[in-house]
This record gives C-alpha cells, sequence and structure tokens, in this order.
C-alpha cells in the first residue's frame, strides 16, 4: 500500500465516522493468518478443531502450530499439523524452538516436516526452563546447549541452509524481556532476515502507537519483509496481566478501566475484547497494514468476529476438501508501505511469540 495522500489523510480526520465502520468501507481484503496450539486431551482436540473449522473458510495466509520447549509438544504438534494437512487444504506454519535441544535432535524434526509437506516454520528460540510455571517457563534464564543452535537466528540459519521453506520469526514492538534496547531488537530482527527470514510476526500488544515507532524505525533499518501485527483478543484480564509482565507487553491503563468489575461477566468481557481488537486493526488497516496474524488460544468466536469487520470473508469451506489452497503468500512489504512505521510456553496454551534472541 502506497502512503496516504495529504488530502486522503485529511478526509479521514474529517471522516464522521470511526476506523471500525471506515474498515467496512475499505474494499481490500486484509490476509490473515491463525495460530493455534496442540491439545492435550480429547476434549481439547475437539475444541481445537471446532475452531479450525470455523476459520478455515477465512482462507488464512497460513496457520500456525506452537511447539513447546525442549520439543516437550513435539509429537502433539506433529500431529496436529499432519491432520491440518490430511483433512483441509490450509497451509500449516509449524512451531520449532532450539532450547533444551541438539542440533541433531532439531535437524531431525526439520527434516520430519519437509517428509510431511510443510513448508513454512516460525522459528524461535523457546522459553527456558525455570520461568513461571503458570506460563509454561517464561521468564526463567537461558544457556544454549554447547552442541545446540544458540538463538532464533542460528536456527533460522540452519533451516533456510536445507531450503525450500517459509521461515516466519518473531519481533517486539515493546521489547524482548531480555533486550537491552530497541536498537537491539532491530539489529537482532535483522541479523534473522539476513540469516533467511522471509517475514516476521509480532509480540502481541496493545499500544498502538508504540508498535507504530517499532514499525518505523524497523523500515529505517531497511528491513522490509512482511511484518504482521499480532492481535490477541483476551478476555481473561488477570491472565493477561500475568502474561503481560512475563514477556514485556504494556497494559495500558484504559484497557484495564475496561475490565474492572467484570471478573463474573464473561459475556461482556467477550464483547470488550473483541472491540478492543477490532478498533486495533481497524486503525492498523488505515496506516497500510495489510497482514494481521492472530493468537486464537484455540478459539474460533473473537477472531472471527473480527476478520468480519476488516473484510475478510468465507470464499470456500478448506475443511473436508473444499476450496482452493491458500498456499501462503504474503508479499514482500516495499519501504513505500510503512506509511510512517515470542513467548512459548511448554506447557498449556502458549503465550504468544518465544523467547527468541
Amino acid at each position: 500500500m502506497a502512503p496516504r495522500s495529504l488530502a486522503e489523510a485529511r478526509a479521514l480526520l474529517l471522516s464522521p465516522l470511526g476506523p471500525v465502520a471506515r474498515a467496512g468501507q475499505d474494499a481490500s481484503r486484509p490476509r490473515v493468518s491463525f495460530e493455534f496450539f496442540p491439545p492435550k486431551s480429547d476434549e481439547a482436540e475437539a475444541n481445537l478443531w471446532k475452531a479450525v473449522t470455523r476459520l478455515a473458510p477465512l482462507e488464512p495466509e497460513f496457520v500456525s502450530v506452537t511447539y513447546g520447549a525442549g520439543g516437550s509438544t513435539r509429537e502433539r504438534t506433529h500431529r496436529t499439523v499432519e491432520r491440518i494437512l490430511a483433512e483441509t487444504t490450509l497451509t500449516p506454519a509449524a512451531h520449532l524452538t532450539c532450547v533444551e535441544a541438539s542440533r541433531e535432535d532439531v535437524d531431525a524434526v526439520i527434516e520430519g516436516y519437509r517428509d510431511a509437506g510443510v513448508r513454512h516454520i516460525v522459528a524461535l528460540r523457546g522459553d527456558p526452563p525455570g520461568g513461571h510455571a503458570s506460563l509454561g517457563g517464561i521468564g526463567g534464564a537461558y544457556a544454549p546447549r554447547t552442541d545446540g543452535y544458540a538463538n532464533a537466528t542460528e536456527l533460522t540459519a540452519a533451516i533456510t541452509a536445507k531450503g525450500g521453506f517459509d521461515v516466519i520469526v518473531g519481533c517486539y514492538p515493546e521489547g524482548h524481556p531480555e533486550s537491552p534496547s530497541t536498537d537491539h531488537d532491530i539489529d537482532v530482527l535483522k541479523a534473522k532476515v539476513d540469516a533467511g527470514a522471509t517475514r516476521a510476526i509480532s509480540q502481541f500488544f496493545f499500544d498502538i502507537d508504540a508498535f507504530l515507532r517499532f514499525r518505523d524505525r524497523v523500515r529505517a533499518a531497511g528491513i522490509d519483509v512482511p511484518m504482521s501485527p499480532g492481535i490477541m483478543p483476551v478476555t481473561n484480564f488477570n491472565g493477561l496481566k500475568r502474561m503481560s509482565a512475563a514477556c514485556g507487553a504494556a497494559v495500558p491503563d484504559w484497557l484495564a478501566a475496561h475490565f474492572d468489575g467484570l471478573d463474573d461477566d464473561p459475556e461482556t468481557r467477550k464483547l470488550i475484547a473483541a472491540s478492543v481488537a477490532a478498533e486495533t486493526c481497524a486503525r492498523l488497516q488505515e496506516e497500510g497494514f495489510a497482514d494481521f496474524h492472530f493468537y486464537t488460544l484455540n478459539r474460533a468466536d473473537l477472531v472471527y468476529a473480527i476478520c468480519r469487520v476488516l473484510g475478510v470473508r468465507e470464499k470456500s469451506s478448506p475443511v473436508g476438501g473444499g476450496g482452493p489452497q491458500s498456499g501462503g503468500g504474503n508479499r514482500p512489504r516495499t519501504a513505500a508501505d510503512a506509511v510512517s512505521p515470542l513467548h512459548h510456553a511448554a506447557h498449556g496454551p502458549p503465550p504468544p511469540i518465544g523467547e527468541d534472541f
């Protein structure tokens, strides 16, 4: 998307409509992708597949499946990816971490994905053990194995060297918890792109201006791969505060005020979560973003509603063999597209975007 003209910018300022209403008038269809995590029980499996079935007709660019640190969800992740390949025409992007794993083990996983027909990998370092138990280890001290890949950059290079993979990496608009500065975050992102990464997905965030400032700095550094905002509609505010504290995502006072006093009112919390996420996406769409990545937490209702607001409609039904495969497109963005612009749990529902350095 080219930068807006002065006349277009003025029209937005004078519009009586808000960004969500304007999104409904936008004829363009943004590209979306969805993240799921592998289930641990038959009930969780049913819930996951219900979410996949609901969201698949929106024809996402890809759907990612998380992978626990040290391969703690390895078999469940593989089963989920294989089922998506076998029973849908969706494009799976399998997550892969290198923490607590040898190079030999990681290489075997990469080859296993290749043999299964997977051509998209989300490369993340992974969270070290010893952190917050409720968050799957986030916050633990990281020490690379001497026989393993040290970080996501080395992992990206290893996947790229094997050829034939679209390698997706994480980025951190409000700073990685282990990073000394934003400059360092951007240097790390550039190193991953230089190692072969073809696109980036951001950690979730609620401060849109902070995300746009980060986008500006990324583009100014000459990094022009597609960068998808990571969107997580969260209805459990207490859980969100714990997750945000561990991964460095700010929780604004206005968001806390929205959820205040609603601990026993889940339906109202869902409405607020959908409203906040929809406005975030609509504003970013007006800032030139055409790719959005949703952390679904294996639930489809809020994500489906937000996609509708953005103009993403059912084209066909990829579940059960209907409809064309999306192919995981997502064109590289040029500097002109910047109009002004990952934590993995080892157990249970993972927070987005793993420890990544």
